[in-house]
């Protein structure tokens, strides 16, 4: 029996992979019948069905696999984005909430694939916040991922945008002067740095920024776009 699921189970698997999601449906609700699902069969059959665009089975199956086991992050992440689908934001939120608390806090001594694999957990979990609305929690999300993975750059660079877009250009211009000491080359970076600064009242140097981003690549749409708004603003 275990290897008749385990097989129902990989070949469920390879049709969600190729995004037939009926197909991996009618496989994962054949092991449901058999008696034989876990939480994992339980979770990939919610995200099938939320896919298809039936939440509410969605969330009958997520609310399975959590019974099976309450601190499973993905289910809670995707029960979360369905909620918020429906409108149910304060189910949503809660949901969330024990997404984060389900993830182990940072602490020192971690084995480092121990630590990269927390780190971007906690960035799921902060698309998950970002998707739903709440940038607040997505940055400290973020934030918990680069205590765990300070190298990780590209986490650092989502989490300066959100900065921008939640109205905390400082603290966005220190997280991408952070990122650009790593990535000088980091073309979109240093453009979001310019508008950093141009959001923060330094206009100069928001020009200064944005013409060595000319420099490094010309006919940069964005970058010129920006440099025509001081132009009309007269700075």
């Amino acid at each position: 029996m275990a290897g008749q699921t385990d097989r129902l189970l990989t070949r469920a698997q390879e049709r969600f992979a190729v995004q037939d999601y009926y197909g991996a449906v009618h496989l994962l609700e054949e092991i449901v019948a058999g008696g034989r699902a876990f939480a994992d069969v339980h979770h990939l059959l919610g995200v099938s069905l939320s896919l298809l665009g039936h939440g509410e089975r969605a969330l009958d199956e997520f609310a399975k696999a959590l019974e099976l086991n309450p601190r499973y992050l993905e289910a809670l992440i995707h029960q979360g984005v369905v909620l918020n689908e429906l409108g149910r934001e304060r189910e949503a939120d809660e949901s969330f909430h024990r997404a984060a608390a389900s993830v182990a806090p940072p602490s020192t001594g971690l084995p480092a694939h121990v630590a990269a694999r927390l780190a971007n957990l906690h960035s799921e979990l902060a698309e998950a916040y970002a998707e739903g609305g709440s940038a607040d929690r997505a940055i400290e999300q973020y934030g918990r991922a680069l205590e765990l993975g300070p190298s990780f750059h590209d986490l650092r660079y989502r989490m300066a945008r959100l900065l921008l877009e939640s109205g905390r250009p400082l603290e966005a211009r220190e997280a991408l002067e952070h990122v650009l000491a790593a990535r000088p080359n980091f073309v979109d970076a240093e453009a979001a740095l310019g508008l950093a600064h141009y959001l923060s009242g330094d206009a100069i140097g928001a020009r200064q920024v944005w013409k060595r981003c000319l420099e490094r690549r010309p006919e940069n749409a964005r970058v010129e776009a920006y440099l025509a708004m001081l132009g009309r603003a007269g700075t």
